[in-house]
């Protein structure tokens, strides 16, 4: 895949994770067990985290990397 393309989904999944925690949908931990998603910070670490894990060249936080 292109750049853009890596781009453009990640952008696409960031968007979904983000329209699932504006309706209450969005869930923590594995599998969802966790309980719903309170915290828009919470909401925008999962979502990054998933569009890493789709392959988007989105890059670490930086306060985590050692």
């Amino acid at each position: 895949m292109t750049k853009k393309a890596l781009v453009a989904k990640g952008k696409r999944k960031v968007h979904k994770v983000m329209k699932e925690y504006e309706e209450g949908e969005l869930k923590s931990g594995p599998g969802g067990k966790g309980g719903p998603v309170k915290s828009r910070e919470q909401a925008i670490a999962i979502a990054l985290s998933e569009a890493r894990n789709a392959g988007a060249p989105i890059p670490e936080n930086p306060s985590r990397q050692s």
